[in-house]
């Protein structure tokens, strides 16, 4: 089987409902998931739940492990829990097949090759600019529809739908994913500079003074995070 149908195949086993509920399910929380408890969150039999957590295991999307739950050991411990956390593997799938990744590859390199100053210069520059104009898209939505949000929620929804899978954590909102780690793996203080200049972009665009965004490397993660001066404001529903 070519990498193409792998990926097809993967792809294809979250057409199955419950199959994409667990996995949806799994990928958002920060720890490893037991089949009680996703059985218990889906509200479906525990066997349900293993069947399908085993078969996105099997296609690669997520990995296991396991551990004792009670904590104890020894005789009497129990055997070990199954646990399922997702797995850090990429898919991409398009149709006819595109290879953007290998561009921005090419590109972040060439753009890492000219003078420090210059390229940081310009890449923040570039960068935020798409930011500022995913904010104004945002805010000009939320203006003329039906809904009214706060310009935090508009910031999480943009981000989410850029795949950052933004998460409120302690009075932060921390950035659980980034869209951009294949280049970031091959030219990170690039990266990490673009990331920050679109999020601050993207703050600009929505109006918003409350929300700052700051480098907070975190392994894992995206490298930014937002902060406000108001931690109310990030726990209002």
């Amino acid at each position: 089987m070519s990498q193409l149908e792998r990926q097809i195949a993967a792809v294809a086993t979250l057409a199955e409902p419950i199959r994409r509920d667990l996995y949806l399910y799994v990928a958002k929380r920060r720890t490893d998931v037991g089949r009680d408890e996703a059985a218990r969150a889906l509200r479906i039999s525990r066997a349900l739940a293993a069947f399908h957590l085993d078969k996105l295991a099997q296609e690669g999307l997520l990995e296991t492990s396991y551990r004792r739950l009670s904590g104890r050991r020894g005789p009497g411990a129990g055997r070990p829990a199954k646990l399922y956390r997702r797995a850090p593997r990429q898919l991409d799938v398009t149709l006819p097949r595109r290879r953007y990744e290998l561009a921005g590859r090419v590109l972040a390199r060439a753009l890492a090759a000219v003078p420090a100053r210059t390229g940081s210069r310009v890449l923040d520059r570039v960068a935020g600019g798409a930011g500022r104009q995913l904010g104004a898209a945002a805010r000009a939505d939320a203006r003329g529809g039906a809904r009214r949000a706060s310009a935090l929620a508009r910031a999480l929804a943009v981000l989410d739908e850029w795949g950052y899978e933004p998460a409120r954590e302690n009075g932060t909102v921390r950035l659980r994913n980034c869209p951009f780690e294949a280049l970031a793996n091959d030219c990170r203080p690039l990266v990490c500079g673009m990331n920050l200049s679109l999020v601050r972009g993207l703050l600009q665009g929505l109006g918003t003074r409350a929300l700052r965004a700051e480098l907070r490397p975190e392994p894992g993660s995206c490298c930014v995070v937002l902060r406000t001066a108001s931690r109310r404001t990030l726990h209002s529903p």
